[in-house]
């Protein structure tokens, strides 16, 4: 039997919303146990996606900021422009760790100009501008991990809180069934559907926070490895102005 089109069509939209229907009045009808567990994942969630959201600029504002930054590195420019555009540009890991290395050479050399003033000749540490730069990248990337732990956390423990949630509805169902004394399916379809909402709601949390969390890592190594890029440009940079003068 052919079924004509124009009278499957508008089942799919009634049947949507049927579903959404029954899943609002599963959560309703739900204990307080799994109401305040879905209350719980529904924070994590909120604070999560806000986590995501703020990353997300952050993250766009630096690749914008360092790619102005190392293509003018690359033109060329005197380290006293490269400075004054770090420190009107915007802010980035990279601009960071060039005004901490630019900051410790000027120191260097400040000190360089007192000692030969003084008749005495003191050696050039590159050393120490590496190790200022070594630390101020690390600092960085601590800065750009804030807030991670978080959408591990979410992503790991959101769904075991779930599954707590719809344990307990089970375990609240089968005790009805046994007061009653009635197990058909009628009756009990609806408990473990309260249940299940809980493990959904879980899911729903995690599995936003797990991708975000494995995104930005990767964002972050990226971003690091650049920075070691340009750390040793640097330097070696210096090093031939050393072995000039």
């Amino acid at each position: 039997m052919i079924v004509p089109v124009e009278l499957v069509l508008p089942v799919i939209p009634l049947t949507a919303g049927m579903f959404d229907t029954q899943v609002l009045k599963h959560v309703m009808l739900a204990g307080p146990i799994v109401k305040l567990v879905l209350l719980l994942l529904i924070g994590f969630s909120v604070v999560s996606w806000a986590i995501i959201f703020l990353k997300f600029r952050l993250f766009k504002g630096i690749e914008r900021n360092q790619a102005g930054f190392a293509r003018a590195f690359a033109e060329g420019k005197s380290l006293s422009a490269l400075y004054e555009q770090a420190e009107k540009g915007g802010k980035s890991p990279l601009t960071e760790v060039f005004r901490a290395g630019y900051l410790e050479l000027t120191r260097i050399q400040r000190e360089r100009g007192e000692a030969s003033q003084a008749g005495r000749t003191a050696p050039f540490p590159v050393e120490n501008v590496y190790r200022t730069m070594y630390k101020t990248t690390h600092e960085q990337v601590g800065g750009m991990e804030d807030l991670l732990p978080f959408l591990a956390t979410t992503g790991s423990a959101t769904p075991f809180i779930g599954l707590f949630g719809t344990v307990w509805g089970i375990m609240n169902a089968f005790s009805g069934i046994a007061t009653t004394g009635n197990a058909t399916l009628a009756t009990v379809a609806p408990g473990i559907a309260e249940a299940l909402v809980a493990t959904a709601a879980g899911l729903g949390a995690a599995i936003p926070s797990v991708i975000a969390y494995n995104y930005f890592l990767t964002r972050i190594r990226k971003i690091h490895t650049r920075i070691d890029g340009f750390t040793a440009e640097f330097i070696n940079f210096l090093e031939r102005k050393v072995d000039k003068g």
